[in-house]
């Protein structure tokens, strides 16, 4: 990914568990479904162009981070930066990943709960800007 980066000018470089070669030991049948959906509509409603839209394993300029103005403190971060990159020009790209499985710890995230809130936040982004 650094490589990446630093040889192609980039702005962010976002790993993706979903291209060729890829994999996840982590997802579950519906965080699998659910990500190609958010992924799927992230691509049509802002052009986006990326594989894997809720993995946030992203390395990033600082200046372009601090650019952005991030606001959101849960799980709507994962689609609220790739939409301020490319709603502010930046250069994205991706890069193949490989997610293993977790070794301690329990996933936060409710599949239903928090997909319905990001579901919210991209449409409001759609409608609104």
């Amino acid at each position: 990914m650094l490589k990446l980066i630093k040889s192609r000018k980039h702005d962010f470089i976002f790993a993706s568990r979903y291209e060729k070669n890829c994999s996840s030991e982590d997802d579950t049948f519906i965080t699998k479904i659910g990500n190609f959906f958010f992924t799927k509509l992230g691509n049509i409603f802002f052009k986006l162009e990326i594989t894997d839209i809720l993995y946030t394993f992203v390395l990033g300029k600082t200046k372009s981070f601090n650019f952005l103005k991030l606001k959101e403190n849960d799980f709507k971060l994962c689609v609220e930066l790739p939409i301020k990159t490319k709603k502010n020009r930046m250069l994205i790209s991706t890069s193949k990943s490989h997610e293993r499985q977790r070794y301690s710890g329990i996933k936060k995230v409710n599949a239903l709960r928090d997909g319905f809130l990001i579901l919210k936040y991209m449409i409001k982004k759609f409608l609104l800007g």
